[in-house]
């Protein structure tokens, strides 16, 4: 099987990360090992480790809302190479959590690539590209205010998730499905507000 056969593949994304990178695992290794494979691995990761095990560390989530923010603003410069300042680039976990949050999801992950095809790829190209590039900005930066709340980052996380996912498999079913999540996070945030 080659490197990169399971790309559109969350499952392979994840055990390829936990696999091939060794130690503490840092946002600069992510960026490195995944950097040509497109936007949607560099939005999928850092969102499934806000929703794992690996998002109740401390600062995980803003560190991982930085990250988002800057790639997707490097893309719509128009950015070929994504670049990570030194010291986010630098910040790591332990290899454990991740094996663990892996193990711990590899049966969600595995039901998820079995509803991923390619059907209304115009959602993940052109226009609607950059426009995704934008809403993953928004909903990135919400993450930061939201990680004093226990576990309130997931809910943009989980947007982010799918977004990702959409990208990876040219999937714009789940983008849509990605605005719906978006339309019911800002209802249960007026909700909780009100």
């Amino acid at each position: 099987m080659s490197k990169h056969a399971n790309e559109g593949n969350l499952t392979g994304l994840l055990e390829e990360l936990d696999r091939e990178i060794e130690g503490d695992i840092s946002l600069g290794d992510i960026l490195e090992h995944f950097n040509s494979r497109g936007f949607g691995p560099l939005l999928v990761l850092p969102a499934l480790l806000v929703l794992l095990p690996t998002g109740a560390i401390p600062g995980v989530p803003t560190t991982c809302a930085l990250f988002i923010v800057l790639i997707a603003g490097q893309l719509l410069l128009g950015r070929r190479m994504p670049w990570l300042p030194r010291r986010l680039a630098r910040f790591s976990f332990e290899h454990r959590r991740l094996t663990h949050g892996v193990e711990r999801a590899r049966p969600w992950t595995r039901r998820l690539d079995r509803l991923l095809k390619p059907r209304l790829s115009f959602m993940t190209r052109g226009v609607a590209y950059r426009g995704i590039a934008a809403l993953t900005i928004l909903l990135a930066t919400a993450m930061v205010p939201l990680e004093l709340v226990p576990f309130a980052a997931a809910l943009p996380a989980a947007t982010l998730l799918l977004l990702g996912l959409g990208l990876i498999g040219e999937d714009g079913l789940v983008i849509l499905l990605a605005l719906l999540v978006l339309l019911l996070d800002i209802a249960t945030g007026f909700w909780l507000v009100g």
